[in-house]
């Protein structure tokens, strides 16, 4: 009996261990300079601070990563990496996602732990402090989950949507079902790679059915097939009105040409905004996911390209005017260049020497991509009632 009892203490000192020196464990690889929520924040709210937004939306995203890890690796309560990544910011597991088809986890709802705040003297939750974050992961190239995670990613290359994609339905259930419980304003959606794909298409679903819901895109893809080819065709049509441009004007085909050029910069989204009328120009201002890009990523580099050459006059404007409404917020990595696989990775926007900039212009990929929130009208928000 005791020897029983000597080894399951001793099978425990070494699953322990493990933990400890496992590369992923938050102690090991997470972020250094980050405190836990404690009174203080009940006087100055650390989520009032960009930088720890984002440190603390990428460490969920990890999480979701570690999450589908640990149940790949069989690792038990005592022993899982995931927990810590969320328990040190005062959230707590509440749902996870699965799909279906493999049975791999690639989400999680993560909600404020109000039991863990009191423990440390946080009697109410920090203002800035989400209610509920629903965090997606990107793709895993693991035996057990890389049939399903590419099968999605060829989803999005041939068709730039993800609409098809059964994690697309249990993402957007999962999402509105807080979003009406807490209310839209005290819910964000978080997600990297694939999962950034993800967590921008509900997020538009739900801001077409009048729910803004705040979203921070990670690496977010912007390669597809279907770009590709409108990139073509848009250099095809700028091609032809060069050529037109050098044929014997007369005034007929001059009004042609002026009609077709103001066809063309309709496309960009400075253009489109003033004629949806209000309903829309309402939509933009709710609605405004941030973005976090590096230049040196080609999966996620298309989102710096700016509306097109004739906006460099706009981007001038941006800087000095309150009223401008912008597509997103776009954050670009300013490192230099870096090799792809560290410059695709998660772990950079929780680093201590993160160096960004906030690009002033209009990232013409989402203006094509949001287009269709404001070229139909918006539904009317239903009236909820969230939860306190």
């Amino acid at each position: 009996m005791a020897n029983s009892s000597g080894e399951v203490q001793e099978v425990q000192i070494v699953m322990v261990q493990e933990e400890e020196a496992h590369p992923y464990a938050f102690h090991v690889s997470g972020p250094r300079n980050v405190a836990s929520p404690n009174w203080r924040d009940l006087i100055s709210s650390s989520w009032k601070n960009e930088n720890y937004k984002r440190t603390v939306f990428s460490c969920f995203i990890q999480a979701v990563y570690l999450l589908e890890d640990d149940r790949q690796e069989n690792r038990t309560e005592e022993n899982a990496l995931a927990p810590n990544w969320w328990r040190s910011f005062k959230y707590k597991l509440t749902q996870t996602l699965i799909d279906e088809r493999d049975g791999s986890i690639f989400g999680a709802v993560l909600e404020w732990d109000r039991t863990a705040a009191l423990a440390d003297m946080v009697l109410i939750r920090p203002s800035g402090a989400p209610k509920a974050v629903l965090a997606l992961r990107g793709t895993i190239l693991k035996g057990p989950t890389i049939r399903r995670d590419i099968e999605d990613d060829l989803r999005f290359l041939a068709w730039e949507s993800l609409k098809g994609s059964v994690r697309f339905k249990v993402a957007l259930e999962a999402l509105r079902s807080v979003a009406e419980m807490y209310g839209s304003s005290n819910v964000c959606v978080a997600g990297h790679s694939l999962g950034a794909g993800f967590a921008l298409q509900v997020g538009k679903a739900l801001a077409k059915e009048g729910m803004f819901v705040e979203a921070h895109l990670f690496n977010p893809p912007s390669v597809s097939m279907a770009m590709s080819l409108r990139n073509m065709g848009e250099r095809a049509g700028f091609a032809w009105k060069r050529f037109k441009s050098m044929l014997p004007s007369s005034s007929e085909t001059q009004a042609i040409t002026d009609d077709d050029r103001e066809k063309a910069n309709t496309a960009g989204l400075r253009n489109w905004i003033p004629l949806l009328g209000l309903k829309t120009s309402m939509g933009l201002k709710n609605w405004v996911p941030n973005l976090y890009v590096n230049n040196s990523d080609y999966i996620c580099c298309s989102y710096t390209d700016g509306d097109g050459t004739e906006d460099k006059e706009a981007d001038k404007e941006n800087t000095g005017s309150a009223n401008r409404q912008v597509a997103a917020k776009l954050f670009v990595m300013s490192k230099g260049k870096q090799k792809f696989l560290e410059a695709h990775g998660l772990e950079q926007w929780w680093s201590d020497d993160v160096q960004l900039q906030q690009a002033l212009h209009n990232s013409k990929l989402m203006s094509r991509q949001l287009k269709s929130l404001y070229t139909f009208p918006a539904s009317q928000p239903t009236q909820r009632t969230p939860q306190t």
